[in-house]
């Protein structure tokens, strides 16, 4: 892309269709005069009231505790310098988008038109009142470290300033493993930081803290080495002054271990790379053009451990690692300020985080086949979705164990719950799912594992612990996928039509052909489809060498179901088998039925699908309120497909009048509890939240689901197959990482409870 159509898509971005970026939200009901009677005159004074009793109040009864200021002056905006405070605004914007976006807090930026440290102090002092924590940003060096330390001592509320700090941190992290990688001794590594204002002296004295020796760091400036022979050095300079003997950049990089840059692009040349000591690290992290440019540095040495501040290249030191995080943490328990403690936490967490299995989402947002820890990956990426839930609890135990928390965290697990809802990483229903199958994790075969997305996902159902795969498939290419994702874990690889596998096909077959030689089936037959991976793994099941499977990937639903029937026995008093989707939909979770096996279901048929339905759903905890959906409400129309359901709910009625259900209904009054009141108040589903959703035919069920996931993006699991007397699941053609592997954990939780049964 031009340099010319960059800018005019930035501009663009920030000017349409509204200008900035971020906006004031309600977040109370204001349609009514009532409403506006709490929200402000006369209701507005009893909190008022309460927070002038007790300050502390202010957080109940405000935003206060959500709520961070993002202050500049614009003295040192990103690499645009000394641009004043109207011009540092598009960027005090994105900050609090960042804030937003990653960690749910709520930002104002204000801009400082105000130079003097005296000055700026008192002006964010006497506007800090309004806001549970203060960033600072791009402000000049030495008034940063000033204006920092005077806030810290004269607040009470977090306070960090963001230039100084996110990018040590973040860099800190980053080092850690780069130095456990290539075997190195933080205490024993020569390190050479380029550049010395906030952000470098912040970086080197973290390094410190990490392990680093004050003997072993060479600080370069614009002039050259900060030699103690130097003189008008600043304090913060001179705490980093050396007495070696070099002079240059070039003599500073001489078999040094580190280089850290903090400058200005293209200053470092492949000669200087040369120099360096065995297996080095580079982080050249002047944006938007690095102190030497990825390619470059890696063509020059093959073993360099390389990371810069830009996105298109591995190894990204982005301060959003850093800071939504910190101060979520430091909000959630009421910090009184971000200390060292809570500093060096954040580092520890994110080093550790790196090392963890990357979820599928990461790999698809940054077009990786599969992350993995090692040189091209030392640190998390920025959309990562456990930094919600895996930094915060990191920083907010380190403010408790430091004695700065007003407000200690006692359920832990509440609180990840928590993080996870605030940023919609997963949902509870899922969450409980995954916990429920990994109490009691059971075999589960995945018939086409020697496709990449399949292997992928029994990779992470093997390393969460969710179940024990079973590979099926050619086994040589299984074994190259396994070495390409890393895939290390002693699973089983079954290949059912190799030699070895004879005896067990035959034996499979024996049994196949036992059960259907009167509808059909010859022995040979059988011999011939026990060479097929779904009979071959539905025999698995049924004789007890497996507990579950899951298939379906790579081939239509109506070709894989057939075998799955043909093998799998219903269910005791089962007559129609059906499957559903639950639905993790912004109202809640959902249930749709059935959405892929009946085509025109029969009033007794939609009788039993419910019946099943429900059922599941007590399976994932959820009490069911069923709604029956026609075009039609309570009789209004005397076809035939309302009919059909009116019978059907007449006849749970009768039957089963414990199970909550009605209609015919339209799907609006049945989503909509105001609507229905209203119109029709005898309704059994008054007052309750309708949560499973029952279709006249295949047609309705399966355009609605598919419908809900492509245009409102929301996530689906399932189909769920009901009524089979074993775990049997088959996915929808080309499903998703996660979706096979949230199925592999309804397999699981529906093994345990079969086997469960089979014990009462």
């Amino acid at each position: 892309m031009s340099e010319s159509r960059k800018r005019r898509e930035a501009l663009l971005y920030h000017a349409k269709p509204k200008p900035g970026k971020i906006s004031v939200v309600p977040t109370k009901k204001y349609a009514t005069q009532h409403d506006l009677s709490l929200a402000y005159s006369p209701g507005v004074a009893e909190p008022c009231l309460e927070i002038a009793k007790d300050k502390d109040n202010v957080y109940r009864y405000t935003a206060k505790g959500n709520l961070v200021a993002v202050i500049s002056n614009g003295t040192a905006v990103l690499g645009l310098g000394d641009i004043g405070p109207e011009a540092s605004k598009p960027v005090m914007e994105g900050k609090g988008l960042l804030f937003k976006i990653f960690a749910d807090i709520d930002v104002f930026d204000i801009e400082v038109d105000a130079t003097d440290v005296d000055k700026f102090v008192e002006t964010v002092k006497a506007i800090a009142p309004t806001f549970g924590g203060i960033n600072l940003e791009d402000i000049k060096a030495p008034e940063a470290f000033e204006i920092e330390r005077r806030l810290k001592e004269e607040l009470d509320i977090p306070v960090m300033h963001d230039d100084q700090h996110g990018t040590a941190i973040i860099s800190a992290a980053a080092l850690k493993n780069a130095l456990e990688i290539n075997g190195k001794d933080i205490s024993k590594v020569l390190i050479v930081v380029n550049g010395a204002g906030a952000a470098a002296i912040s970086c080197t004295r973290l390094y410190l803290a990490l392990g680093a020796k004050r003997e072993n760091v060479i600080m370069c400036d614009s002039k050259g080495v900060i030699r103690n022979d130097r003189d008008n050095l600043t304090s913060q300079k001179a705490e980093f002054a050396t007495h070696k003997d070099v002079n240059t950049l070039e003599e500073a990089m001489h078999n040094a271990d580190v280089f850290i840059g903090l400058s200005k692009g293209n200053v470092v040349t492949p000669e200087m790379l040369l120099s360096m000591a065995k297996n080095p690290i580079v982080f050249a992290m002047a944006n938007p053009d690095p102190e030497i440019s990825y390619d470059v540095a890696v063509a020059t040495r093959e073993d360099i451990i390389m990371a810069t501040g830009r996105s298109d290249h591995p190894n990204q030191v982005n301060n959003v690692l850093g800071f939504p995080f910190i101060f979520r943490g430091a909000l959630d328990v009421r910090a009184s300020k971000i200390n060292e403690e809570m500093k060096m936490a954040a580092v520890h967490a994110l080093a550790d985080l790196a090392k963890k299995s990357v979820p599928e989402q990461v790999n698809i947002v940054y077009d990786e086949i599969s992350l993995s820890f090692g040189k091209d990956y030392i640190i998390p990426k920025p959309f990562d979705p456990r930094l919600i839930y895996e930094i915060p609890p990191a920083i907010a135990k380190a403010a408790m164990d430091s004695g700065v928390a007003k407000e200690p965290i006692e359920d832990w697990e509440k609180y990840r719950e928590e993080l996870m809802d605030r940023s919609g990483t997963g949902s509870k229903e899922i969450r409980l799912l995954h916990n429920r199958a990994k109490k009691n994790p059971k075999r589960v075969v995945f018939t086409e594992a020697d496709h990449l997305d399949v292997l992928k996902a029994a990779q992470r159902v093997y390393e969460e612990k969710i179940g024990i795969p079973i590979l099926l498939g050619r086994k040589e290419v299984i074994l190259e996928l396994k070495e390409e994702l890393g895939f290390t874990g002693d699973v089983q690889i079954i290949d059912p039509k190799i030699d070895e596998e004879e005896e067990r096909r035959n034996r499979y077959a024996d049994f196949f052909w036992e059960t259907r030689q009167r509808k059909g089936v010859t022995l040979f037959e059988a011999k011939k489809l026990m060479r097929e991976r779904n009979y071959f793994a539905a025999m698995m099941v049924n004789s007890g060498e497996a507990d579950a499977l899951i298939t379906g990937y790579s081939r239509p639903y109506s070709s894989v179901v057939k075998p799955i029937l043909e093998l799998i026995e219903k269910d005791k008093g089962v007559t129609r088998v059906a499957a559903t989707n639950l639905m993790l939909t912004k109202q809640g979770p959902m249930f749709l039925a059935d959405t892929t096996i009946n085509i025109n279901p029969t009033a007794k048929d939609l009788a039993k699908i419910t019946q099943l339905t429900s059922t599941l759903a007590k399976m994932f905890g959820m009490k069911p309120n069923v709604a029956m959906l026609g075009f039609s409400n309570f009789g209004s129309s005397k076809s035939e497909s309302s009919a059909k359901i009116r019978e059907a709910v007449s006849y749970i009625h009768r039957n089963y009048p414990n199970v909550v259900v009605d209609g015919e209904l339209q799907a609006d009054f049945a989503l909509n509890p105001d609507l229905l009141a209203k119109e029709f108040p005898f309704s059994k589903l008054n007052g309750k939240r309708v949560n499973v959703l029952i279709f006249p035919n295949l047609d309705a069920a399966n355009i609605t689901y598919k419908l809900m996931k492509q245009v409102d993006g929301v996530e689906s699991v399932g189909p769920i197959l009901l009524g089979m007397s074993k775990p049997v699941h088959i996915l929808q053609l080309g499903a998703s990482v996660d979706e096979m592997v949230n199925m592999a954990a309804v397999a699981v939780v529906d093994a345990q409870n079969k086997s469960l049964k089979k014990t009462m």
